[in-house]
């Protein structure tokens, strides 16, 4: 029996199984050259022109005094000009422009029997689905900005012609240091996104993906590498299985003798789709059948023209006669039989079926303060669930609230603009209101930030008083409040609503959702629905009490659940104890004198007070202590890299002394961010809050700043997105709901427990570039021994009692817990070089390190290695309990290998990618080992800068190092620059190069010969000498670039048994015309009339012009006819194509109008 393994190019594994689900769930496929057709043949352009015009006279009809009309020709035109001349004012800003223009329309005058009205004109039918078109294509190319190149996305939907979604595939074996293939794919849609290169088709863009046969990633326009999101959804394996069978027996059949109309694939008639979906929910049954059997009766008739109708008649040339639609590859070239279920399908079925991208686009994307964002699958699902619960309603009237529990850091604030999206578009809820309670100012002005940031007109209420006439008003729509307010609202007597269409959204609903507080709000809005929202796990108790309020909405969105997602970064803890050197004699003498007017009663309750935990922390000797401790941790950890620290303090008192310290050390730059003096916070006592020095400090920061408001504005942004200050201090402030992804750091010395303490360590759980965990420093032993607890007592520590274990399952990890793997991250950097005899000869590492994957591997595990050093360096637990010698070993092999990355890197010619990973590692050279041991890379020098690139090559030690590193660089400059505008001349040196790189490696040539042969080379390429190139021919220009392709056809002549003529015509050509002189070579006469052919022809913006291109191609074509029967070589018309086509690519890039 004979076996075939399956192929792991990314076509064949992702893009075309991509292409085949995408056509099962309802989309018509365009060859490539079809969709540059319907986009007028312009690259620069990307709205199908041609579908869009006629969808927008399918789908809008003006309907006025009863009768039906259609939109004039001139509004048609208006419409789409709308979508093409939006001025562009950066990406994000002009896409969120065009998204309220595709969401709401086109408002258009039209006169109607002599009445001029207004009329709203559509791009999509939101309402209907399949009353749209829906389109794929591959190999999308557009045009770069101000460039003639191109980029071609791998997959490109449309509805109506307006692309929605871009994905970009990848091979599950792409390698690539420190990066997944999906990442690899991210990293190509933000490079694609950039102004220099196609922001034009991100314009319209609403959903991103990035897929591999085993991984899937999605985000919008503009979204950074570290918030594309994994989507999670029960789907059913035998009715997703159904469709993968169903879109893999696209049927093979075509006319044998017939080329495909794309260089990979064909289409063929596409088969009725009456697809099984029994077992898949009724929303998701509904999603397939009705859009896939409407788009299917399309494909069979039409890809429509710019009048809408049917193209039938003729088909394209290399068609087979077979009408568009379905794509298969050329025969025996994909295996068409039935394959497994992939996270891709499931990726691709859960966001690109038709009704589901028209829902996620319409209903669950917001702008937030200039950045796009996308739902996550928590945040979809819970809106789902939510408005299912409203729209059923009780047996009284009321709608069913309920409390939502999504842990910290996923976006809770978010999932309520998305609600209040879903409910604003819900039929018969018009005049619905909702109301945000939160029981603190800070959270209230927050929330209140965030509806504006997304677009939302919303009220604050700024006194009872006016939450009354706010709740009476029927303009206000959504309003925050403080739940303080409610009190004095009802205390007007008056105010009460008794709609049952008001919505009352309670924050962090632990703290206010079950007390008399939250009765009051019931007083006042009796009626309401009331939803909590909390960030943290519900206590045992709590969820005994939310029964009483509808229960918990499911999905709840725990912290393992963020975690495992990448969601938010995991929580390392460490305790550290600062000793107390007390000495008893003096303090207690100074006690005795001081309390000498206190009965013996008063005295013996104050020493109690005084020498309890809070009072001995709060000490000067301990505050100093610690401060220097956070300093020297900050300094030598975090400080130059982009990552911030808190330190959260007692009192006020504290948080001054701390800022004090920390001054006068001055290794950190430092801010304390408190309120007033008057106001009462936390565990802090009757001792020093109201002290001269708070007092003073807080004049001194209203002078500073002008206010209260002020002050935390300019604080909270300079900590968010300044250089300093690098910590700052808190007392309660910024505890709950402060999303700064920067701060990674919390230095911890206060009590706290429960809710408190796990919304505290939450603020250093976000995500940022290069942040691979949240730090909590605990001085005041808050948790204990957190593994002790949790390992040897199966118990929680007592701060967290209250909880479900479950529930806070991954909220901490002790970060002796990834210090133990460090070992094992050490050794399989060693591993990598396993083959090596001698360690200590540095030029076998780097020859070792010539295979790319071997490379790439030694990058990602020493990348682990070196951050996984850093927590360990960062640990007093790790510094004391780890012999010296052993840590010794890790810095000088830490050091050791870091040099050999700069090596070789340079050797081999690769790109410095200077990600924050790598300002990291430079932070721990820096602070653990020293720069003078490892050099830094720079960017690489240009070979055609003869000195710059010899003074480079000098500082390469080594023969053999010196010849690689020529080499390397040879090869990348060739790919660079001619591999595009001199194929030949880059296919000959780059297996020039190849050959004698592996001559060396086979030990054929000496180290002196191998850098000689490689020297000898780069002189060629700067020279672009090529003896190849007849005397007729000048190397390096365009007709000597045509030469080169048009001499490989000729080629295979010879390699047929046709070469004796093609040799002879090439090499001793017969007498030529009247005078008989010589004529030509073959490969010399078609390359000097081509050039002539496109110098002639070629106008401005002639590489987009499809008409241009045609007539060049037919004169082309006639030469190349003339010349097979002068010359008497017996060239096929697929020959003639191939040569044809590979002159016009390289014309593309030569000739730039």
């Amino acid at each position: 029996m004979a076996y075939e393994t399956p192929s792991l190019a990314e076509d064949r594994i992702s893009q075309v199984p991509a292409l085949q689900v995408l056509q099962a769930l309802g989309y018509t496929y365009l060859v490539p050259e079809r969709a540059l057709e319907l986009r007028g043949g312009r690259r620069a352009s990307v709205l199908l022109d041609a579908v869009l015009e006629a969808q927008l006279r399918k789908i809008n009809r003006i309907v006025f005094k009863g009768a039906e009309h259609a939109f004039s020709e001139a509004n048609i035109q208006a419409a789409i000009q709308a979508l093409k001349s939006e001025p562009y004012d950066g990406l994000v800003r002009t896409n969120e422009k065009l998204y309220d223009l595709l969401c709401l329309g086109k408002s258009l005058q039209q006169s109607i029997y002599g009445d001029s009205k207004s009329f709203t004109l559509n791009y999509i039918d939101w309402e209907r689905p399949a009353n749209n078109v829906y389109h794929v294509t591959e190999e999308f190319a557009v045009e770069r900005t101000a460039s003639h190149e191109t980029r071609r996305p791998d997959v490109v939907l449309f509805v109506n012609g307006i692309p929605l979604a871009v994905i970009e595939c990848k091979s599950p074996a792409a390698t690539a240091a420190n990066e997944s293939p999906v990442d690899q794919a991210v990293s190509q849609h933000l490079r694609n996104q950039r102004d220099d290169e196609i922001p034009q088709l991100f314009l319209y863009g609403q959903v991103l993906l990035a897929v591999s046969k085993n991984d899937a990633k999605y985000g919008t326009v503009g979204t950074p590498l570290k918030f594309w999101s994994v989507w999670k959804e029960n789907l059913d394996d035998a009715a997703l299985q159904a469709l993968v069978d169903r879109s893999t027996a696209f049927g093979t059949e075509q006319d044998a003798g017939a080329p495909p109309p794309h260089p990979r694939r064909r289409t063929i008639g596409p088969p009725d789709l009456p697809m099984s979906v029994s077992g898949i929910d009724a929303q998701q049954r509904a999603s397939i059948p009705e859009t896939a059997r409407r788009t299917a009766s399309r494909s069979a008739g039409s890809l429509y023209n710019a009048e809408g109708s049917g193209e039938s008649a003729t088909p394209r040339r290399g068609s087979g006669g077979s009408a568009p639609g379905l794509l298969t590859e050329e025969p025996g070239a994909y295996d068409c039989t039935s394959r497994m279920v992939t996270a891709q399908d499931r990726a691709l079925f859960a966001l690109c079926r038709p009704e589901r991208l028209l829902e996620l686009t319409r209903r669950f994307v917001i702008f937030d303060a200039g950045e796009k964002k996308i739902t996550r699958y928590q945040q979809y699902f819970c809106v789902r669930t939510l408005m299912d619960r409203i729209r059923q309603g009780g047996a009284d009237g009321r709608r069913q609230g309920g409390v939502v529990w999504h842990t910290q850091g996923s976006g809770k604030s978010l999932t309520m603009v998305f609600f209040a999206k879903a409910l604003a578009m819900t039929p018969g809820l018009s005049d619905h209101k909702i109301v945000i309670v939160t029981d603190r100012v800070d959270l209230d002005d927050q929330i209140h930030k965030t509806f504006l940031q997304t677009g939302h007109e919303v009220a604050q209420a700024r006194s009872g008083w006016n939450l009354g006439e706010l709740l009476a008003s029927s303009k206000a729509q959504i309003i925050t409040t403080v739940i303080d307010k409610f009190e004095a609202a009802v205390g007007r007597g008056d105010v009460r609503n008794e709609s049952p269409n008001i919505f009352v959204l309670v924050d962090e609903s632990h703290r206010s959702q079950y007390g008399p507080r939250h009765a009051k709000m019931r007083k006042a809005l009796p009626n309401a629905c009331y939803i909590g929202f909390t960030g943290t796990p519900l206590l045992k108790r709590e969820k005994n009490t939310a029964v009483r309020f509808g229960g918990i909405i499911q999905p709840c969105y725990t912290i393992q659940q963020a975690v495992d997602d990448k969601a938010v970064v995991p929580l390392l803890y460490e305790g550290r104890h600062v000793p107390q050197d007390v000495d008893a004699v003096p303090l207690d003498t100074w006690f005795e004198k001081y309390t000498e007017a206190l009965t013996p009663d008063q005295r013996a309750d104050l020493k109690r007070k005084c020498s309890g935990t809070p009072q001995v922390q709060k000490s000067r000797q301990t505050i100093m202590r610690i401060a220097w401790d956070v300093g020297t941790h900050y300094r030598d950890t975090w400080q130059g890299t982009p990552f911030k620290g808190q330190l959260v303090t007692m009192s006020k008192a504290a948080a001054l002394r701390y800022k004090d310290f920390l001054d006068e050390f001055g290794m950190v730059s430092s801010e304390v961010l408190i309120s007033g003096p008057d106001d009462r916070e936390g565990n802090e006592d009757v001792f020093d809050e109201n002290t001269e020095e708070v007092v003073r400090f807080w004049k001194k920061m209203m002078a500073r700043f002008g206010s209260e408001k002020e002050y935390n504005r300019q604080l909270i942004n300079a900590f968010k997105n300044g250089d300093a200050p690098e910590i700052i201090i808190v007392v309660d402030k910024l505890l709950t709901g402060f999303d700064a992804p920067r701060n990674t750091v919390m230095y911890l010395h206060k009590p706290l427990e429960s809710h408190s303490l796990l919304q505290a360590i939450a603020r250093v759980n976000r995500l940022c570039e290069g942040k691979d965990f949240g730090y909590i420093i605990d001085y005041y032993g808050v948790l204990g021994k957190l593994d002790q607890a949790l390992d040897l007592y199966g118990g929680l520590p007592s701060a967290l009692a209250g909880f479900d274990e479950e529930d806070v399952q991954d909220a901490l990890t002790d970060v002796s817990r990834e210090i133990a793997k460090l070992p094992q991250r050490h050794a399989e950097v060693w591993d990598v070089f396993r083959g090596l005899t001698n360690t200590k000869d540095e030029e076998a590492f780097e020859v070792l390190l010539a295979d790319v994957a071997l490379r790439n591997r030694f990058y990602e595990r020493l990348s682990v290695f070196a951050r996984t050093l850093q927590v360990a360096l960062s640990s007093v637990g790790f510094i004391e309990t780890t012999p010296d010698r052993a840590v010794e070993r890790y810095k000088c092999d830490l050091a050791f290998f870091c040099k050999l990355r700069t090596a070789v890197r340079r050797r081999y010619a690769e790109v410095v990618d200077f990600k924050e990973y790598e300002r990291r590692v430079q932070k721990l050279i820096d602070a653990h080992v020293g720069t003078r041991e490892v050099e830094q890379l720079t960017g690489l020098v240009n070979i055609f800068d003869a000195d710059a690139f010899a003074k480079e090559v000098e500082r390469v030690h080594g023969t053999a190092s010196k010849a690689d590193t020529i080499a390397h660089r040879t090869k990348r400059t060739l790919r660079e620059k001619w591999e595009r505008e001199d194929p030949a001349f880059y296919k000959k040196f780059s297996r020039m190069i190849e050959d004698t790189i592996e001559a060396f490696r086979q030990h054929r040539l000496t180290d002196a010969e191998y850098l000689a042969k490689v020297t000898e080379i780069l002189g060629q390429v700067r020279n672009h000498t090529d003896t190849d190139i007849p005397g007729d021919l000048t190397p390096g220009t365009v007709p000597a670039a045509f030469y080169g392709e048009i001499r490989e056809t000729l080629g295979k002549y010879e390699a047929t048994g046709a070469g004796e003529a093609a040799k002879e015509l090439r090499e001793t050509p017969p007498p030529y015309g009247d005078e008989e002189r010589p004529r030509p070579p073959l490969a010399v006469r078609a390359s000097l009339e081509i050039d002539r052919i496109v110098r002639e022809m070629r106008i401005v913006n002639w590489e987009d012009n499809t008409d241009v291109q045609n007539r060049m191609r037919t004169a082309i074509e006639d030469l190349l006819f003339e010349l097979k029967g002068e010359y008497g070589v017996a060239l096929t018309f697929g020959d003639i194509d191939a040569a044809m086509e590979k002159c016009l690519e390289i014309a593309k890039v030569r000739y730039p109008s």
